[in-house]
């Protein structure tokens, strides 16, 4: 009896990709028109939101086309977590601006709601936009093959990462503004010094954790994630009708669509920071529900 070889069929491409491809064609094609036509012009003032979704979307899509799962598909109260993390996250970040005032905000709508809504559904798109492009970079199997030897972790070196970080954090707060607003990549490095020691002694993932394994996979897929989409945040910003513009004194002549080169140099570490805050958001979150169930 003759038997045909078996087929594994490839995991189908998802709707929300398609929707994803057609949310950033409506933005771009607004941006195009927001000169002549006046829905295309209010429209135009959303497009950071719109773009980010729609990435996000069609990312996700591709990624579960490539291995059969992925964020928004497979691991969606995952997905679903990360949003309001990644608006705590960013705000963070903004407290630190009041005083180092890096950046600033043109042509935000002035309805409070809408403002509200607008910076909620941007700043929410942060994690998952980084997080899904180093997933996608890893399943492209871009980096799996670079390995460092095993690095040893002492209980020293642990503690004076989180006591660095501690003072990266502190120290801009406490300058003159006229000195912290040259401080901001201590702020930008704190966070991972401060969270990954962390992270790592208490036994979740970390950046220390892959180094000690020699695996550096995605501690690069994380860094080169950073800066495509810091890449594509500076492209969909720079025509936008609502947009934010850079106040540091970096190399102001120098700038990638907005940002200033030097400050562009920080998307790569931005992504370590998100991924380590993250990290310890989720070892937090996991005490707190073993709290709850050992006082049941």
């Amino acid at each position: 009896m003759n038997h045909k070889p078996s087929t594994i069929e490839k995991p189908r491409f998802p709707f929300h990709g398609y929707l994803g491809l057609a949310l950033i064609a409506f933005a771009e094609l607004c941006l195009v028109r927001q000169g002549v036509n006046p829905v295309a012009a209010v429209v135009s003032v959303w497009t950071t939101p719109i773009c980010w979704w729609g990435y996000i979307f069609f990312i996700d899509a591709v990624i579960f086309r490539l291995k059969g799962n992925s964020l928004i598909m497979s691991r969606r109260r995952e997905f679903l977590g990360q949003l309001p993390l990644s608006v705590v996250f960013w705000l963070i970040f903004e407290v630190y601006n009041l005083h180092l005032v890096n950046w600033g905000y043109r042509g935000l709508p002035e309805n409070i709601f809408i403002l509200c809504l607008g910076l909620g559904l941007s700043f929410a798109t942060i994690m998952p936009g980084m997080f899904q492009t180093a997933e996608l970079l890893e399943t492209l199997g871009l980096f799996q093959r670079l390995r460092l030897p095993p690095a040893k972790t002492g209980n020293r070196m642990l503690y004076g990462w989180v006591v660095v970080g501690l003072l990266f954090l502190i120290v801009p707060l406490l300058l003159p503004r006229e000195v912290a607003k040259y401080t901001f990549a201590f702020v930008w490095v704190g966070f991972v010094l401060l969270c990954d020691p962390i992270a790592y002694a208490s036994g979740g993932e970390s950046l220390l954790g892959d180094l000690e394994k020699g695996r550096l996979g995605r501690i690069t897929a994380l860094f080169v994630a950073g800066y495509i989409c810091g890449l594509l945040w500076e492209f969909w910003n720079y025509w936008a009708a609502a947009k934010w513009v850079y106040l540091a004194p970096f190399t102001q002549d120098i700038r990638i669509f907005e940002m200033p080169l030097a400050g562009f140099l920080g998307f790569g570490p931005f992504a370590w920071e998100y991924f380590c805050m993250y990290q310890l958001a989720k070892l937090v979150s996991r005490s707190g529900q073993d709290a709850k169930r050992g006082g049941v």
